[in-house]
């Protein structure tokens, strides 16, 4: 494994567990196994490997949920389906671009430009997916169901993961808007 993934691994896992502003470099560069030199060649700074870890977040996040769903033949009931299997995943700690924003976003443009950029991209492919179903309104259902999702992501992330999918499935479909 090259240099530069290596620390993004590193960074990837203790991020996520520990929070972004827990970490520190060198803590990162224990973890990585490379020198502090060849880290700070990899990334300049610690915004840099934030956003290089957000980024590979979303590759990752987005891939995993729309392999899932383009498998099953209810596509927005597939979607909360993925989410509890997600939720139950050992490690679980909610939104991770969510969990950064919060930490970094007031203060760091590039922070923040990546988390929107993951929520537009959410966002994009529930359109997508209300299209599909033949949602008389996709823009505002796929809101619906970011809403739904990010709800359901901290609920499960503070108390009921157990059930915070389920909920947030019924909830849809409730709040499915009719067909054109």
């Amino acid at each position: 494994m090259e240099h530069a993934e290596r620390v993004l691994a590193a960074a990837a896992e203790l991020f996520y567990r520990r929070g972004v502003r827990a970490v520190g470099m060198d803590e990162v560069r224990a973890a990585s196994g490379v020198s502090l030199k060849r880290l700070y060649q990899c990334y300049p700074s610690k915004e840099a490997l934030v956003v290089a870890y957000l980024e590979r977040r979303d590759e990752r996040w987005m891939s995993s949920l729309t392999g899932y769903v383009a498998a099953r033949p209810d596509k927005i009931p597939a979607v909360f389906d993925w989410l509890e299997r997600w939720f139950g995943e050992d490690g679980f700690r909610g939104c991770g671009f969510v969990n950064a924003y919060g930490e970094l976003g007031a203060e760091s443009a590039a922070v923040r430009d990546a988390v929107r950029r993951h929520k537009r991209r959410l966002r994009d492919y529930l359109r997508g997916l209300a299209a599909e179903a033949g949602a008389a309104d996709p823009d505002l259902r796929a809101e619906q169901l970011l809403v739904l999702i990010d709800g359901a992501t901290a609920v499960a992330m503070v108390e009921t993961p157990e059930r915070a999918a389920a909920a947030a499935r019924a909830a849809a479909a409730l709040t499915a808007p009719c067909p054109a």
